[in-house]
């Protein structure tokens, strides 16, 4: 199994940027993919951005060009590169990995980091 812990997170002004960090344990190998989700209270969670063996880079419409989805495998170590934010950022954003193989993955969350953009 995988252990994931998300880091970066904070309050920031409309148009500030934040670098997010997840640092992973565990059964690294095994990982099929990672990613992003956020979640505001009283909506549901919603995917970001993710990276997958099969697909190097994508974001959800929402953020494109503004958010960019990177990772240091040496490190075990994903990123969210976060500009221009907007209040409706606003959020605990979630690490999450996939592990195994494409048609059948077992899903680990993080314990998430809270994005206040507010000036």
């Amino acid at each position: 199994q995988v252990q994931l812990v998300e880091s970066g997170g904070g309050l920031v002004e409309p148009g500030g940027s934040l670098r997010l960090s997840c640092v992973a344990s565990g059964t690294t190998y095994a990982i099929y993919g990672m990613g992003w989700f956020r979640q505001t209270p009283g909506k549901q969670r919603e995917f970001v951005a993710r990276i997958t063996r099969d697909d190097p880079n994508t974001v959800v419409d929402s953020v494109k060009g503004r958010f960019s989805i990177s990772r240091d495998n040496a490190k075990n170590t994903l990123f969210l590169d976060m500009r221009n934010l907007k209040p409706e950022d606003t959020g605990v954003y979630y690490c999450v990995s996939w592990v195994g193989v494409s048609s059948n993955t077992d899903t680990y969350w993080g314990q998430g980091t809270q994005v206040t953009v507010s000036s």
